[in-house]
């Protein structure tokens, strides 16, 4: 296996690949190669790591603002946190069991874990250097976060005083000795580790200090966009927390505990239950990762390393920076227009928007005379999926609402008409999910304000995870029982669909209707052996009905007919769908694949998947729709949903893919497809050896960036909204990314 590789550059500031490990064999694959072989597939884990070379890619990337550059470095030190508390920390407990089998591509538990080391090795070095080349360049627009040597007699005289008044009194020092065991260290905090000498005692002493980062870790100082890290101010008053000693040394460390807890889900008999003992587990899980200051003596890493059981070759990452470049989003969010992207406000789509004089028009009344399409960002959540919550909220003829809840936000408007609903008679019921990993919490406290307010709450389904994001309306009118729903595959979140592309279904096709009412008898009634007729849901058909999609186009390609396939999706990773596109490239099948993150399947290879190209988006907006399309014949096969072709979505998850039939609708999701293809600009393109390619405008090809010409096409089906927002600088945007 080749070691991670940086490909050739284009120019002196923007690489033209990125890192990436897989085996160096493919000129070598024979041209009949078994689709069990281990060289034909990317290895996941290694492939997720390159998915986040390509986000911290946008920090790197100096046509991006500075401040933007500063959030993307944030978001890949957060996606980094959360692959290591589940990814390694799931191969983790493989090793500890004695677990050897290989993965698709060949590779055991522990041999991951070593090719994960790795990988990552180089792109920490990487992050500290972008942080590094980032701050340089702010200070030239006096965003400065210093050090304290660098902070005046005035701001140090203040520091001081805020130091003794707000910080000491919550400081809490755990010194280690035979009388004093090596203290908890909670997972992802940040911490100081202090070396002392005490004047009667021999040698060096250590305590542990945690920095109270809750009320914020960036002190602003007197001029604005300027601050200073709260752990340089304790290190500065460091004495005042051990007096009659001298502090040798103070170095930051940082641990990450393992969040893939075992969970026995066929034999819980209360979920909720369950899942509170899984969290509590969770805050003592073992530890898989351990950060520390570049500067740290070995000394003090091996005393950490042997009190949290890590191994100093394996688990200790030495940073030359910030531990914890997420803390940054408090930078990234300052108001400093000329440093970020222009301001993007979602547009009303014209069939939602109120003609001049008169009120908006129901969105029950839309969706009774024809289907609609809705994606987000570029389209208003607010205006389009809440006020169809709103309004069947509010309506006296609305009967029942129903609604799957995956994740949502603070303060959520869904939660206040759920429960406004229900004050007012309707049936509500909701399916909120309460395994939705990091959100349980949350979920849980919803979940319980809804049944406090009169709601049927269902807590998700023991052994399975509900990600099928539905709503269904159940209104009585004049010719009797109507339904009304949605079909997304975003959550309903009215935060994140500022900054997730997501798309969603409203229609009151009956049919449709049935099959939602079906669905939610499954989810609140645990019926499995449900029918569907518009609808596919997982685990149940989903993973048949995409195999004879897929099927059907080998077919019509053999009997010379129109033949192609088109996928949009976060990830593909389930062995099993990449053979049938395999098999499919093999038939002749031409295969375009948008994968935003990671991928087991390998394109271009001669005799098995030359028919295939694969490229990932990355930008502004986190490309999160799934959009699938077959070529039928001519006929297209056209479905959106909530599930990936992973395993987990296939076997693990309840999901929904519903049709889209109207052909308007179909022609719009077509064009969105095409402008993803045309990408020049955001767009990373795989090479059968692994390498991410970022795509450039040829010869005299015009730059097209996919997220821009959205932005571009939603203002300009407002013309007057488009007039007001060009006049405040926010016009050509299909080759800015805004």
């Amino acid at each position: 296996m080749d070691a991670p590789r940086l490909a050739p550059v284009a120019d002196a500031t923007l690489p033209t690949a990125v890192p990436f490990a897989v085996p160096s064999t493919v000129s070598a694959l024979p041209a009949d190669v078994e689709l069990t072989d281990p060289g034909i597939y990317f290895n996941r884990e290694l492939s997720w790591l390159d998915f986040n070379w390509r986000v911290l890619h946008q920090a790197m990337d100096e046509r991006f603002p500075l401040l933007e550059r500063v959030r993307f470095l944030a978001i890949a030190q957060t996606n980094l946190d959360e692959f290591f508390r589940t990814r390694v920390g799931g191969l983790k407990r493989l090793v500890e069991a004695g677990v050897a089998q290989p993965s698709p591509d060949g590779r055991t538990p522990l041999e991951q874990l070593h090719l994960i080391r790795d990988a990552t090795v180089p792109m920490q070095a990487a992050m500290d250097r972008t942080w590094g080349e980032i701050r340089l360049a702010l200070h030239d627009h006096d965003v400065c976060v210093r050090d304290h040597a660098s902070l005046s007699s005035a701001e140090r005289r203040r520091l001081a005083l805020y130091f003794r008044r707000v910080v000491y009194p919550v400081l809490t020092p755990l010194a280690v000795d035979p009388g004093h065991p090596f203290p908890f260290i909670s997972d992802l905090s940040l911490s100081l580790a202090v070396v002392l000498f005490h004047p009667v005692r021999p040698g060096r002493q250590f305590a542990r200090l945690k920095v109270p980062t809750g009320r914020g870790r960036f002190l602003p100082l007197d001029q604005a966009g300027h601050f200073l890290p709260l752990e340089a101010l304790v290190a500065r008053h460091m004495d005042e927390l051990f007096p009659g000693t001298r502090v040798d040394s103070v170095h930051a460390f940082r641990v990450a505990r393992n969040a893939d807890v075992g969970r026995d889900g066929d034999e819980a008999d209360d979920l909720l239950q369950m899942i509170s003992e899984e969290i509590r587990e969770r805050r003592f899980a073992p530890p898989v990762r351990l950060e520390v200051d570049a500067a740290m003596p070995d000394t003090v890493v091996d005393l950490l390393c042997s009190e949290l059981h890590l191994d100093p070759t394996l688990d200790v990452y030495r940073v030359r920076g910030l531990l914890n470049y997420g803390d940054l989003m408090t930078v990234a969010d300052l108001d400093r227009p000329e440093l970020r992207f222009p301001a993007w406000e979602p547009v009303v789509p014209a069939a939602f928007r109120a003609a001049p004089g008169k009120e908006s028009p129901s969105v029950l009344t839309l969706v009774r005379k024809e289907d609609h399409l809705v994606h987000h960002p570029y389209d208003s959540f607010t205006a389009t999926v809440q006020r169809f919550i709103d309004e069947a909220a509010d309506d006296p003829r609305v009967l029942a609402i129903k609604m799957a809840l995956y994740r949502t936000q603070e303060n959520s408007p869904v939660i206040r008409a759920l429960i406004r609903a229900a004050e007012r008679g309707k049936q509500v019921a909701v399916l909120v999910e309460v395994t939705a990993r990091f959100d349980e919490l949350r979920n849980i406290e919803w979940g319980q304000a809804l049944e406090r307010a009169g709601v049927h709450v269902t807590y998700g389904l023991v052994g399975l995870k509900t990600h099928a994001k539905v709503a269904l309306v159940v209104r009585e009118e004049d010719d009797g029982i109507r339904t009304y729903c949605h079909f997304g595959t975003g959550n309903y979140n009215a935060s994140t669909a500022r900054i997730y592309s997501d798309l969603g279904l409203f229609t009151a096709d009956p049919e449709m209707g049935e099959d939602a009412i079906r669905l939610f008898h499954y989810l609140t009634g645990h019926a499995p052996e449900q029918r569907y007729s518009s609808i596919i849901v997982a685990p149940r058909d989903l993973r048949a009905t995409l195999e004879e999609l897929i099927g059907r186009e080998v077919a019509h390609r053999r009997e010379g007919r129109t033949a192609g396939i088109i996928l949009k999706m976060n990830a593909i990773d389930d062995v099993a769908m990449v053979r049938a596109l395999y098999a499919a490239s093999r038939a002749g099948v031409p295969t375009e694949l948008i994968i935003r993150g990671h991928s087991r399947l390998r394109p271009g290879l001669a005799g098995l998947s030359d028919n295939i190209r694969l490229r990932s988006i990355i930008g502004p907006f986190l490309e999160h729709d799934r959009i699938y399309w077959f070529e039928n014949g001519g006929v297209p096969e056209v479905l959106i949903g909530s599930a990936d072709w992973r395993r987990r979505n296939l076997e693990e998850r309840v999901e929904t893919l519903v049709r889209i039939r109207d052909p308007v609708l179909q022609a719009r999701l077509r064009g969105i497809l095409s402008l993803a293809l045309s990408d020049n600009r955001l767009a990373w393109e795989l090479s059968a050896d692994g390498n991410y390619v970022l795509r450039h405008p040829q010869g005299d090809e015009r730059e097209l960036s996919y997220q821009g010409a959205l932005m571009q096409d939603a203002l300009e089906s407002d013309i007057a909204r488009t007039t007001t927002l060009k006049a405040s600088g926010i016009g050509a945007l299909d080759s800015t990314a805004r």
